[in-house]
This record gives structure tokens, C-alpha cells and sequence, in this order.
């Protein structure tokens, strides 16, 4: 197997936080009563949408973890994940959207370089 690219390992990682960051921020009990009456007011108020959320951020998790390990499925994964937050982005604003997607185009241009594709084909290369 080729060696891991270290863009792929700082995009895994990155994704890993991503995901696990808010969620354990979310299990902390908040301090303060300021602080819980604030997280009252922020928080969805349909518990559907706490679990679409927490599903999302543990996609995040699994991308980059799978990514880490030359799974190929996974950085198409993390690619629909960041597709995914162009359109939420834009429902914020058009600033959110565009950045999203610079940073989409930013990760593909790093996950689809030959040394990157060479580490998710498990180091088989295909044609000359």
C-alpha cells in the first residue's frame, strides 16, 4: 500500500474534529444559568433535528476515519458532506455558500491528486 498523503491525513483529521467536537461540546452539561438559557434559545426545537444533526456530525467522524485507513468510498463521503454544507451554507447566506464551496474545491483538488488516488486504489496504478 502507497503511503497515506499528509493532505489526506490533515483533511481525516480535520473531519474527525468536526465531528466529534460538537458532539461531546453538546454532552457537557452547560455552566452557568446565563449560559443554559442561551443554549435554550440556540438549540432546534424539533427533536428530529437533533438526530439529523448528530448523524451528520458522525458521517464526519466516519469519513475521516475510513479516509485515514484508504477507504475510497469514504472521501466521496466527505466530498457530499461539504456538498451538503454548500446548500445549508447558502440558506445562511451567499458568503457561507461560497466559502463552502472553495472549500470543496479546495478538498477535491487534494483528495483526487494522483498521489491521493494512488493511496485510495491501495497503490495500483491504472494505465501508464
Amino acid at each position: 500500500m502507497n503511503k497515506r498523503p499528509p493532505s489526506v491525513t490533515l483533511i481525516s483529521w480535520v473531519f474527525i474534529a468536526l465531528g466529534v467536537i460538537p458532539i461531546v461540546i453538546n454532552l457537557l452539561p452547560p455552566i452557568g444559568e446565563a449560559a443554559a438559557q442561551h443554549l435554550a434559545e440556540a438549540r432546534p426545537q424539533h427533536p428530529v433535528q437533533d438526530v439529523l444533526i448528530a448523524a451528520v456530525r458522525l458521517l464526519a467522524v466516519l469519513g475521516g476515519t475510513f479516509m485515514l485507513r484508504g477507504a475510497n468510498w469514504a472521501r466521496w463521503l466527505l466530498l457530499a458532506w461539504v456538498g451538503f454544507h454548500i446548500y445549508v451554507g447558502f440558506l445562511h447566506s451567499v458568503f457561507a455558500g461560497l466559502v463552502h464551496g472553495g472549500l470543496l474545491s479546495v478538498m477535491a483538488y487534494c483528495l483526487f491528486r494522483p498521489q491521493a488516488t494512488d493511496y485510495f486504489r491501495g497503490g495500483k496504478r491504472l494505465g501508464p
